[in-house]
């Protein structure tokens, strides 16, 4: 009994500690605040922002249920132990088999709830523009990146987060030179937003005949959908668009008449294209999600810069910035850089299972920001 006493124990602070994060009154301030949104009668006069309002809601409300429904289960696990200890050997004996289903079921929700806790960023809440880039390297490098992309579309289909290519670059023999998607979900870019960095990756070469030992970088950009409300100056003036045919596999209309789409945006030289979609209005519109986040981006980083220069502080961006190691070859091992968080089964995390990376990203980047 004691040790079942030393888990619910270590469960209650674990949510304490979770709460710290974000805590049940300020939500419920919140939750009040969208409550007083979600009846105004112009609310979905903006589909967009009407469902981001409910969507918001509904995700609060249903933490401080869980938050609620928890405390009070562990409070009665722990009174059941208490009681258990008073008791016979056979009557403790079925109380423990009890607890213990009860103790398991617990560690899942506590864990679960925790990470949401976590995910309390402005746009946290968002869909996410998950893209890749292959560094140098050539065809090691553009396969490396495939690789990542198929990782992340196996990881959004195992969260049942829907996920679009909205554009991919096709590498000369092999792999993606670039590719971006949306991923489409609860929560999707506060989860995703820590992937953010480069990504290296040693293993035995299959583009050479000696199969030698090769390393490749690939880039990781992480970026939320944002709505058109969001203060970003984007004048018609300052946009230069262009239709082109698909380079990408498609049928009988995709790669014959022009439907893909580049939009430059000329005082930053941005430029995003998109040919996932076989309507050029749908083109264009994904391509406008994707140059408003990244005018946003460029926002934040400046930012970012002027706190950063304010506190004497400077990172220097780039390749060298590796977030995690992924080595299949002498040995097998995936190694957060940031978190230490490791593991050697890497073929799981190859197909998507990076859960556990994730969580511990989003509490080393809550701790970091304190």
């Amino acid at each position: 009994m004691q040790e079942l006493r030393s888990r619910l124990q270590e469960l209650e602070n674990i949510l304490t500690e979770s709460l710290t994060v974000f805590p049940p009154d300020e939500r419920k301030k919140e939750i009040r605040l969208l409550e007083a949104e979600s009846v105004k009668p112009n609310l979905w006069d903006d589909p967009f922002h009407a469902q981001k309002v409910m969507r918001k809601l509904s995700s609060l409300q249903r933490d401080v249920t869980r938050t609620e429904e928890l405390t009070k289960r562990i409070t009665e696990a722990l009174s059941l132990v208490d009681l258990a200890e008073k008791e016979g050997i056979n009557e403790q004996y079925k109380i423990q088999r009890d607890l213990e289903k009860e103790v398991a079921a617990l560690s899942k929700e506590v864990k679960e709830l925790r990470v949401t806790y976590y995910l309390s960023g402005q746009y946290d809440e968002s869909d996410a523009l998950l893209s890749v880039h292959a560094g140098q390297g050539g065809t090691e490098a553009m396969d490396w990146a495939e690789m990542l992309l198929r990782m992340y579309l196996r990881y959004a289909e195992k969260q049942q987060f829907d996920a679009q290519i909205l554009d991919s670059v096709a590498g000369e023999e092999a792999g993606v030179k670039s590719a971006t998607i949306q991923v489409s979900g609860e929560y999707a870019y506060g989860y995703l937003k820590g992937e953010a960095g480069t990504h290296r990756l040693v293993r035995q070469s299959p583009f050479n005949a000696d199969s030698l030992r090769q390393t490749s970088f690939a880039l990781v950009e992480v970026l939320p959908v944002i709505d058109e409300t969001v203060d970003i100056s984007l004048r018609p003036d300052d946009i230069a668009f262009e239709a082109f045919r698909s380079s990408g596999h498609g049928g009988q209309n995709v790669n014959k008449v022009s439907t893909a789409v580049r939009i430059r945006h000329i005082p930053t030289g941005l430029t995003v294209t998109c040919q996932s979609e076989r309507s050029q209005a749908q083109n264009r519109e994904n391509a406008m999600k994707m140059l408003y986040a990244k005018l946003w981006d460029i926002k934040q980083k400046e930012v970012e810069q002027k706190k950063t220069s304010l506190k004497g502080e400077h990172k220097i961006a780039g390749w060298g910035n590796q977030i995690r190691s992924y080595v299949l070859h002498p040995y097998h091992m995936v190694k957060d850089l940031r978190t230490a968080y490791e593991t050697g089964n890497t073929q799981a995390v190859l197909d998507g299972e990076i859960q556990e990376f994730i969580e511990a990203e989003l509490q080393f980047l809550t701790k970091s920001q304190k």
